[in-house]
């Protein structure tokens, strides 16, 4: 059952509804009164059981929320189309009972604006702010490791040792198993080269390193 479509419904539900004005006036004294709100509710919603019998608070909260913005809705579209100034571009609500909501009207309460909000909380210190964020991505990076500048100096010797192609280790963005397999192919690549400076070396291998 469209129970919105139900005009005897309606106009009777409408008019209960303004003869409580604790329920959507908002300067009323009772307005935020707890207990006076609800004996209000409650003489609503055994009007609505008379139709809808499973009816219950929470859906005539939602009945009369419905109510309110639609009628809020419609009124703001009638009032940007008289600013307009053209007279024949003025909007109709589409709503039937909208003329009997009237007394909606202006009944918003304000909101505190996002700026406002912002302004009243405390800024963080800056040792909370790093230590919220955590390291940097640069610092991430920077993480101890085998790099290939520090293997070219612990490798580096006379013109005698066989080039060695280090491969450039880029420890970032990797995952830790992937990192730890390149860390353990360049120290493999730096025994080797230990071992071929400790190697004995032939005359015709010297000779070959000095004249090369």
């Amino acid at each position: 059952m469209d129970i919105l479509n139900d005009t005897d419904f309606m106009a009777i539900f409408i008019d209960m509804f303004r003869e409580l004005p604790c329920l959507w006036q908002i300067n009323h004294p009772h307005y935020k009164n707890q207990t006076k709100r609800k004996a209000a509710l409650d003489q609503l919603l055994e009007f609505v059981k008379q139709v809808i019998p499973t009816a219950d608070t929470t859906y005539l909260k939602i009945l009369i929320g419905g109510l309110r913005s639609s009628y809020l809705r419609e009124h703001k579209k009638v009032q940007d189309s008289q600013r307009s100034g053209a007279a024949d571009d003025i909007y109709v609500p589409r709503m039937w009972y909208y003329d009997r909501l009237h007394f909606l009207a202006g009944q918003t309460e304000p909101r505190s604006s996002l700026s406002s909000l912002l302004s009243t909380l405390p800024s963080p210190p800056a040792e909370a702010s790093d230590a919220q964020h955590g390291p940097s991505r640069q610092q991430h990076v920077e993480e101890p490791s085998l790099s290939q500048g520090s293997l070219s100096q612990e490798v580096a010797g006379p013109s005698r040792l066989p080039d060695i192609q280090v491969p450039p280790l880029h420890p970032q963005r990797e995952s830790g198993r992937k990192r730890s397999t390149l860390e353990e192919a360049a120290i493999g690549l730096f025994w080797k080269a230990t071992e071929a400076l400790t190697a004995p070396h032939t005359v015709e291998e010297d000779f070959a390193g000095i004249i090369a």
